[in-house]
């Protein structure tokens, strides 16, 4: 038996297609003012620029003011601390994969059968935490906090949604949480960099798990 469906996480950005989701950040910036999202923007592409030279794990607050030429308060104001920065970082990246789930072309956008959409989308997500694992570790400094960022609450969401779509049985609360659990950044990670293992063993593995669970409808 399902369990409840939890809130959507929705914005006033764009619409998602037939499940009604919205784009939404990775983390909880409030809408600012024009002058406002412009000193944001110069200070994220100021950090971008760093981070692709010296790496997540040596992007400080500090070095960011000097590259964006302000006050390293301002850098605090904005972001409130370097986690906060670093999430920010991530938002545009994950804008762009939930305009491709949410709104893009099938099969992992919508008008697609919801499983075909659940398959589209587990390579699209191990991709997207692959590319981006040294900075979305480095944002993870609470563990607990990772389950309640809205771009996360997304992610469950949808999938849980095409889950119940492809009539797949059983409590889809939960299967959405192990399905999202296999392509996660850590495991991802350690998968394919520590151990080695080629990026479409890992993918193979989501479309394996989702086969099983389909098969027991």
């Amino acid at each position: 038996m399902t369990g409840p469906i939890p809130p959507l996480v929705t914005t006033s950005g764009t619409q998602g297609g037939p499940t009604g989701l919205a784009l939404t950040p990775a983390g909880e910036q409030p809408a600012l003012r024009a002058d406002a999202a412009r000193n944001r923007t110069r200070l994220l592409e100021a950090a971008s620029r760093l981070l692709s030279g010296c790496g997540a794990a040596n992007l400080t607050m500090e070095a960011v003011a000097t590259a964006a030429g302000v006050g390293k308060g301002t850098v605090f104001r904005r972001f409130g601390d370097r986690t906060g920065l670093l999430i920010a970082l991530l938002d545009h990246r994950e804008q762009q994969l939930q305009a491709a789930f949410l709104s893009g072309p099938p099969p992992l956008g919508p008008d697609a059968p919801a499983l075909e959409r659940l398959h589209a989308f587990g390579p699209a997500l191990i991709r997207h935490e692959r590319d981006h694992h040294e900075l979305i570790l480095a944002a993870r400094t609470d563990p607990l906090r990772n389950y309640a960022v809205p771009a996360n609450r997304l992610r469950h969401t949808h999938v849980m949604l095409l889950l119940r779509q492809a009539g797949v049985e059983g409590d889809t609360d939960l299967l959405a949480h192990t399905l999202l659990a296999a392509a996660d950044t850590a495991l991802v990670h350690h998968l394919t960099v520590e151990r080695g293992m080629p990026l479409d063993r890992v993918e193979a593995g989501w479309h394996d798990l989702l086969d099983r669970l389909a098969q027991k409808s």
